[in-house]
């Protein structure tokens, strides 16, 4: 898959991923800064300041007025703020692109930040929160992130807490923008239909306007477990909720192909380890999932489970087991190792079918790395991987010191969770 990289004038990046054949295109804006970057006192401002946007700017004065500007082209649109990245997204026909860059530009460049949309806007994230407390299927990966990254703003949620979403005035959004919205901390990304030369001349007469640089930096994050850590959020539910996590390396770590086939194999698809051991033989739950989870500076693997809270310890045991004797006790086939790649290249090509995916693909590795990286590259990368790398790995990151456990359910403590983790 080509791509066409270049700079403007500010030092903005667009990167261009042409798809002749589709009729669709989608521009993403991103930016390098997220809840990582934030302090406690604005803890949550950079979701905050993401709903804002879609508030109106210089030329689209309203929410309504935004909307409508992308109804009449039948268009999609969002945005979403991860721990430290935030992204704005169009998709359209290819002959509205000009469109797509004018709202964007105007929501993000020149948001008015109204204090009384301010002032509405903050009742809607805190109904926000009050629903992810209430769906403990989601809450639980905070909960787990809170514990592993304890005493960082890694740990901290993304959406903030109550105190400081409601102590937010148009000020702090002001400065917040200043600091982090800024040419050479963004990157423009379109895929599809479109032109790389006339998609370079919206950028430049869209974006830029953006100043250059400014002061934003984030601190890294050293974790180092030396003992098992367990934590319980006692809830009255139905289903208890638990995830476990190793330490794994960061984003763009040279043994990334290597965990992608070993988390293949124990919790991608249907016919994975896990889903085999806990769903399907023991009927222990109904989700059962691994992934690895990167970060600039750090990463994790993690498996989470939902289950009858009468059945979790014995979920817990067979998925520890599965866990520390990959590819000892439980030795890897040929046959899982060839089924994992097949696994990994087929998804891959399915997802660089949309042109929102194809954006992700390209564009959050290179405003966190500075790296471009092909699928091409990456299913080189897959082949080369070989079977007893993959054990290797298993070896070194599943060490029952390091492990973090976060549960939620109507427990009264954690000691009996604890006891299952001592090996």
């Amino acid at each position: 898959m080509n791509y066409k990289l270049s700079t403007l004038n500010n030092g903005l990046k667009v990167l261009v991923i042409p798809m002749p054949s589709l009729e669709s295109a989608t521009i993403t804006v991103w930016v390098k800064t997220g809840s990582r970057y934030e302090n406690i006192k604005i803890s949550g401002i950079s979701h905050f300041l993401e709903h804002m946007a879609f508030k109106g700017g210089k030329r689209y004065t309203t929410a309504k007025k935004v909307s409508q500007e992308i109804d009449k082209i039948g268009g999609e649109f969002n945005a979403a703020t991860s721990k430290e990245v935030t992204l704005y997204y169009i998709k359209s026909h290819k002959d509205y692109m000009e469109k797509a860059f004018d709202v964007l530009s105007d929501m993000i460049i020149h948001p008015l930040m109204k204090e009384t949309d301010i002032k509405k806007e903050k009742g809607v994230i805190i109904e926000e929160m009050r629903m992810y407390e209430d769906n403990p299927m989601k809450r639980i990966w905070d909960r787990f992130e809170q514990l592993y990254f304890a005493g960082t703003q890694l740990g901290e949620d993304i959406i903030g807490n109550k105190d400081s979403v409601m102590s937010f005035k148009r000020e702090n959004f002001l400065e917040y923008l200043s600091k982090y919205y800024y040419a050479k901390n963004m990157l423009v990304t379109v895929a599809g239909g479109v032109d790389n030369d006339k998609i370079v001349q919206l950028t430049e007469a869209y974006f830029g306007s953006l100043r250059s640089v400014a002061g934003g930096k984030t601190n890294l994050v050293n974790i180092n477990r030396t003992e098992p850590t367990v934590r319980l959020y006692p809830k009255q539910i139905e289903q208890a909720h638990f995830i476990l996590g190793f330490p794994a390396d960061p984003m763009g770590y040279g043994n990334r192909y290597i965990d992608s086939v070993l988390n293949t194999i124990l919790g991608g698809g249907m016919s994975s380890r896990l889903f085999t051991e806990v769903r399907e033989r023991r009927g222990l739950a109904y989700t059962v999932r691994s992934a690895f989870d990167r970060y600039a500076d750090n990463g994790y693997f993690s498996v989470y489970a939902g289950t009858d809270p009468g059945k979790a310890t014995k979920a817990l045991k067979v998925i520890l087991d599965n866990l520390y004797g990959f590819g000892s006790k439980k030795k890897i086939t040929k046959y899982e190792f060839d089924k994992a790649i097949g696994f990994l290249k087929g998804h891959l090509a399915l997802s660089l079918e949309d042109t929102g995916d194809v954006n992700s693909f390209f564009g959050h590795e290179y405003l966190m790395l500075g790296k471009v990286r092909t699928p091409e590259e990456a299913i080189k990368q897959l082949d080369m991987v070989k079977l007893e790398q993959v054990k290797e790995q298993a070896r070194k990151i599943f060490n029952p010191e390091k492990i973090t456990l976060a549960i939620i359910g109507p427990y009264k403590n954690e000691t009996q969770f604890a006891k299952i983790l001592k090996v």
